[in-house]
């Protein structure tokens, strides 16, 4: 039998305080691994061929719960690699929606000093939207907002970011996307005023981290991220990691007011990285859920040998 998906989504709006106001994108615990998503600069700054894949699954044992899978690929090119290109799959499901979007990524580096760079980029695409109200339990069965399904409304994506990065340092500011394409709008089930169907509203995104050198062995990483979206609270992420032998690393992350997070990757070989994270809800939908899960795998094939020797802790 299917649960109350109305009673859900309330416990959500609740839990993330949006007062109302559906958080659209998805997010990410490992974001410092998955930056080409939401900021196109990144793309080709890692100097070799890579490749992420990315799986979350959020409020484990609530029907109707975020479903998120990324896949990234970017490399530089040109005769003297300073510019990148790439390309970013997103795949999330809600409830009765589905939506995935394709972008192609391209950023342009210019070198500030020997060790630094500055890089501009942009993302362009396409957003998939499907909504299928028969996975719903609707109380009034002759209500017209949910008589005909949403199939197949496709719509395109532009975005643009900015990248700054050293050997330890990296900041970046980002909009994923400028266009109002429509999305699903899951406060419409518990709001009778809403629209079922709502206009992308603009995310912007800031990143930022530095490497410290605790010991020949050790590195140690704080990192953040904001996020700001119109209409809603801002969403502040901040996590420290340690990296032992360039090897294992251990951290922890902590989103404002919503999570706590436990993160663990190892370095299975030069070309390998396995990241999984773990994030227990500081709301009341802890109640409810046994947390949410991630994990990511990231394949670098190498164009640079020195790259190998020294790798990059972002």
């Amino acid at each position: 039998m299917k649960n109350s998906y109305i009673a859900i989504l309330v416990l959500i709006l609740l839990g993330t305080s949006f007062s109302g106001n559906a958080q659209q994108d998805p997010q990410y615990t490992q974001y410092m691994y998955n930056t080409q998503v939401v900021n196109p600069a990144y793309a080709g700054s890692r100097d070799m061929l890579s490749f992420g894949l990315l799986g979350r699954i959020q409020w484990v044992n609530i029907e109707g719960a975020p479903r998120t899978g990324t896949f990234t690929v970017d490399s530089p090119i040109g005769s003297l690699d300073n510019m990148g290109l790439g390309l970013s799959i997103v795949h999330d499901e809600l409830g009765p929606a589905v939506e995935s979007n394709i972008n192609i990524d391209y950023s342009y580096t210019i070198n500030t000093s020997d060790e630094a760079e500055l890089s501009f980029g942009l993302k362009a695409g396409l957003d998939l939207l499907d909504v299928d109200f028969t996975k719903l339990n609707i109380a009034d069965q002759s209500d017209p907002r949910f008589q005909n399904n949403i199939d197949n409304r496709l719509q395109p994506q532009i975005g643009a970011g900015i990248y700054y990065n050293t050997d330890r340092f990296y900041a970046g500011l980002s909009v994923p996307n400028f266009l109002t394409t429509k999305h699903f709008d899951e406060s419409s089930l518990v709001n009778t005023q809403a629209e079922t169907i709502a206009a992308e509203r603009l995310h912007y995104f800031l990143i930022a981290g530095y490497v410290f050198d605790i010991s020949d062995n050790v590195k140690f990483k704080p990192a953040t991220l904001v996020k700001l979206v119109n209409g809603s609270p801002l969403q502040w992420d901040a996590s420290a990691n340690f990296l032992f032998n360039e090897t294992l690393t251990v951290g922890a992350s902590y989103r404002w007011s919503a999570a706590l997070s436990a993160l663990v990757g190892f370095q299975a070989s030069d070309a390998i990285f396995i990241g999984f994270g773990y994030d227990w809800q500081t709301t009341d939908i802890e109640d409810y859920s046994d947390g949410s899960y991630e994990i990511i795998l990231r394949f670098d094939v190498f164009n640079k040998p020195d790259r190998v020797l020294t790798p990059r802790f972002f």
